[in-house]
């Protein structure tokens, strides 16, 4: 049986929780591989709407196994309060897994992160403030906190004493804040750990042996393609690796065990935060896309920056991740407009360019290319195949497919789970 790597092949919030809530009941694991409770999925059920910040969406499918794998860094306090809220809601959270390997965002990264975005001022990335970059590179330095470090108050208190030896520093001499005492951050860690405890486990021994025993894996990936830490549009990119390459590292299982990688397309495009987005409106349509499209971030309730289809950087991500299908979301939201502009290749310096420059300076001074394709206004809704779909949205999807690089095998035509159009299975 296969396995699977869904991931965001724009800047992120394209709609990977619907496609990962529509596979999972289909599914036997699905696993967060990197970031943590900075991406924001949500998924509809009926008339239920789920907000999810760090677990991953298939905790909504029953008989289903949610890991949060090894690349993943976790805020105890957001897990424990996420948990609680579904199991409010009457979904059951007992089956998911944690990998004992995984990052413990710490209060003192929280902290950094927020006077480090402070102090930047105008050159700020536009990080979310929950201390992700901040775990991350203590996780590179090797001053990083573990989930298995909760059961071992000494180890814990000498990696906590370590990273607090120099953080301190930084906080009273350069930010004018006061120091953070090593046993308080110790104590509060500790509470967590016994709530915890019962989803622990060595997660890529659970998944290896799953692959092994023929169950459907599917790896999901927080953000998107161009807010890879290598691939995306650096600075302006989170800290971790939401592309292909990341499932492996992330979830420990060997590339020679992924079968299929999706793509998760928006028909048009957005991001959150700083950063370059050659196809970003400014006028009335792009306030349309915003509001008809309910373009808010699900973790930091920003406005969505909005723009049109880009299909120079769907050509790229289709490129780095070895993409296989694409997965094609909210077209319902182009609804309405006469034409349709789709970026097909950009300018720079009075130069036509079909492929993402590798500049960073480049990249700040490209120019879209547009070309024009009829809309149309039927509901589109309802539709249940291709065919059920107007002429001019058949064709706008075909060009889409075309100018990408990979197959459109399914559609979303509504926040629904029951709103998609399947062309190809993805099992």
């Amino acid at each position: 049986m296969p396995a699977l790597v869904l991931l965001g092949a724009q800047w992120g919030d394209e709609g990977k929780g619907k496609a990962t809530d529509l596979l999972g009941g289909s599914v036997d694991y699905v696993v967060r591989y990197q970031g943590g409770n900075n991406a924001g999925h949500t998924v509809v059920v009926g008339d239920q709407k789920y907000a999810l910040h760090l677990l991953p969406s298939g905790i909504l499918s029953p008989g289903c196994t949610p890991v949060i794998g090894n690349g993943v860094v976790v805020d105890p306090s957001v897990l424990l309060s996420e948990l609680s809220g579904l199991n409010e809601r009457g979904v059951d959270t007992s089956k998911l897994l944690i990998s004992g390997n995984a990052h413990i965002i710490t209060p003192y990264n929280v902290t950094v992160d927020k006077v480090t975005e402070r102090f930047l001022g105008k050159r700020k990335i536009g990080t979310t403030g929950r201390g992700i970059g901040p775990t991350y590179a203590d996780k590179i330095n090797r001053v990083g906190i573990r989930v298995q470090d909760l059961y071992d108050e000494s180890i814990l208190t000498q990696k906590v004493e370590a990273a607090l030896d120099v953080k301190n520093q930084i906080l009273t001499k350069l930010y004018n804040r006061r120091a953070i005492a090593v046993g308080q951050v110790v104590e509060e860690l500790l509470g967590y750990a016994e709530q915890i405890k019962p989803y622990v486990a060595d997660t890529v021994l659970v998944l290896n042996q799953a692959l092994e025993d023929d169950k459907v894996v599917l790896f999901e990936g927080g953000q998107g393609t161009l807010l890879d830490i290598d691939h995306g549009t650096y600075p302006f990119v989170t800290s971790s690796n939401p592309t292909a390459g990341g499932a492996c590292t992330g979830a420990g299982v060997g590339p020679t065990k992924i079968s299929r990688v999706i793509g998760i397309l928006k028909a048009y495009t957005t991001r959150v935060g700083a950063g370059p987005f050659p196809t970003e409106l400014f006028d009335e349509d792009g306030e349309a896309l915003r509001r008809i499209g309910g373009e808010r971030g699900v973790t930091t309730g920003r406005d969505r920056r909005c723009g049109w289809f880009d299909a120079v950087i769907a050509r790229y991500a289709t490129r780095v991740n070895g993409l296989t299908d694409f997965f094609l979301t909210k077209l319902d939201v182009l609804t309405g407009w006469e034409q349709i502009p789709v970026c097909v290749a950009y300018e720079i310096d009075g130069q036509r360019v079909e492929e993402l420059p590798y500049s960073q300076t480049d990249f700040h001074h490209a120019k879209p290319v547009y070309e024009m394709l009829p809309g149309w206004s039927e509901d589109i809704s309802k539709a249940k195949s291709f065919s059920d779909l107007p002429k001019n949205a058949q064709n706008y999807v075909k060009a889409l497919e075309e100018m990408s690089g990979a197959p459109i095998s399914a559609i979303g035509v509504g926040p629904g789970r029951d709103e998609t159009i399947e062309i190809n299975s993805f099992l």
